[in-house]
């Protein structure tokens, strides 16, 4: 496959971009261009990111900065390349897959120092496009920005949007759909599928190992190569650590990812590519949103296991690095994926703690019966925390319209005694709750009708909706109705779709 005819111009909208990943791991990449963009408009800009990014946001405005972002020009002295991976995709293995749409256009070095890739995503084919056409369109890209976005501002680890372009180029995905290009930041785009790849390249594998500890777990780069406490093993297990406690985060909001493949499991602890994403209303451990999960492997409450298994994964591509005896290798290996169930617990206990107003771990008797609970009633997940605080503040009438008292009162009653050995004045328990239960996330009926009125052109409903979801814990009267769970018509047979 030819690379597409050079962009128009170059541009230094975007400054300086470094480019180490290609540099030291080049047989991982393909130097390749974005495709030319017919009428490029800019939809959204991240203007505080930019900010954080040293970028500025007037020239990231102007026609030079646009043309940077929608893949039509490519910014000076850039090298923009294909990265090549592979993965396992609903539990199948496929031996290259690679970014198919998407561009690494560089790496920004921010304002504090911290390295970050510049990512275009739906702009054009390239030689991993395995028969797609390379594109994305609008609805999509503008779901990743509003829930990468909302996902930060709830302080759980994500790639980062910094703008959405539209191309003026038609797609076909359920019919002609306006088509669009998104531009990420990611602290890097290294996945358990880069390393499913390397290993089958044995000279490739240390280096990859080497780079990735390099840019996220620095720490670790002074430890032997070989031997006990070797820094390959260590890699593996903050690796582990960090993905529990990603994990763990999910199901504390109650976000459902929708397509955990290996390729969508980063070395960073990042949570990427928000293709069918969404958040549960109504809690159900076996809720499923996405059109492409039938067997339900990505269910809500099967996300901490596929994790697990992701990371067994990749513990198997690094076991010729961890001991030169293979029996050793699965031991030390299986010790550290081991060690998963203990993470993820112990992050989940102490954030479903601080979610009922507890210090510390919580009983888990007093957690699952209040799952069984919300589940036998079918109670929005969301607010339900919101209106525990409420009760504590005298205000009951919203938890008793949730949790009919007839049946609750029994846990009511073991909540308030856990509540009580911890001392402390109920109002203030009352606050530390509203700090870390959301009154906004992006709820898929109005992330729904924000994305169908922006595919027609009006950006209104979206703006609102990112306002308010970007502010996930500020109490605003002119925001009600966004805290409210969609009607039960609307989630029956609800679906997300990957844009794909």
């Amino acid at each position: 496959m030819a690379p597409p005819d050079s962009p128009a111009s170059t541009s230094t909208a975007i400054g300086t971009l470094e480019n180490t990943f290609a540099e030291t791991l080049e047989p991982l990449t393909v130097s390749w261009k974005g495709a030319a963009v017919p009428e490029p408009a800019l939809l959204v800009l991240n203007e505080q990111l930019a900010e954080s990014l040293g970028l500025n946001g007037d020239a990231l405005r102007a026609d030079d900065g646009i043309a940077v972002l929608s893949g039509a020009a490519t910014p000076a002295d850039a090298n923009p390349v294909a990265t090549a991976y592979a993965g396992h995709q609903f539990g199948g293995y496929a031996s290259l897959l690679g970014d198919g749409r998407a561009l690494l256009l560089g790496e920004l070095i921010d304002n504090d120092g911290h390295r970050f890739d510049l990512q275009l995503k739906g702009s054009g084919p390239t030689p991993f496009s395995r028969g797609g056409d390379g594109f994305a369109v609008v609805g999509p890209m503008l779901r990743e920005y509003l829930v990468s976005e909302a996902m930060h501002a709830l302080g759980i680890p994500t790639t980062r949007s910094l703008s959405v372009v539209a191309t003026g180029r038609d797609v076909n995905r359920d019919g002609a759909e306006p088509g669009a290009v998104l531009a990420r930041i990611a602290a890097s785009h290294l996945r358990v599928g880069t390393f499913e790849l390397a290993a089958r390249q044995r000279d490739l594998l240390a280096p990859l190992a080497d780079y990735a500890i390099e840019r996220h777990y620095p720490g670790l780069a002074h430890l032997p190569v070989s031997g006990d406490g070797n820094r390959y093993l260590a890699f593996l297990e903050s690796v582990v650590e960090r993905q529990a406690a990603l994990v763990a985060q999910w199901m504390l909001v109650g976000f459902v990812h929708g397509v955990m493949n290996t390729d969508n499991t980063t070395i960073s602890g990042e949570t990427i590519d928000y293709g069918p994403c969404a958040f549960v209303d109504s809690y159900d451990p076996d809720t499923v949103f996405s059109s492409i999960d039938r067997g339900g492997r990505y269910r809500f409450g099967n996300q901490p296991a596929v994790l697990k298994w992701n990371l067994a994964r990749f513990a198997e591509t690094l076991l010729t690095l961890l001991d030169p005896t293979p029996d050793d290798a699965v031991t030390a290996a299986t010790a550290a994926l081991n060690t998963f169930d203990e993470h993820y617990d112990r992050h989940f206990q102490t954030g479903i703690a601080a979610k009922l107003g507890l210090d510390g771990t919580v009983d888990h008797a007093l957690v699952d019966d209040l799952l069984t609970l919300m589940r036998e009633h079918r109670v929005d997940w969301t607010g339900t925390f919101r209106a525990l605080a409420d009760d504590l503040r005298g205000s009951s009438a919203r938890l008793d319209a949730m949790l009919p008292c007839e049946a609750s009162a029994p846990w009511r009653g073991r909540w308030r005694a856990a509540l009580a050995a911890v001392g402390r004045d109920d109002s203030q328990v009352a606050d530390e709750m509203d700090r870390v239960n959301p009154i906004y996330i992006p709820r898929n009926h109005q992330v729904d009708a924000a994305l169908r009125a922006a595919t027609d052109g009006d950006l209104a409903l979206f703006e609102r909706l990112l306002d308010s979801v970007t502010h996930p814990f500020e109490q605003r009267t002119e925001w009600i109705d966004l805290a409210e769970p969609a009607p039960e018509s609307f989630n029956t047979g609800f679906r997300t779709f990957c844009g794909t």
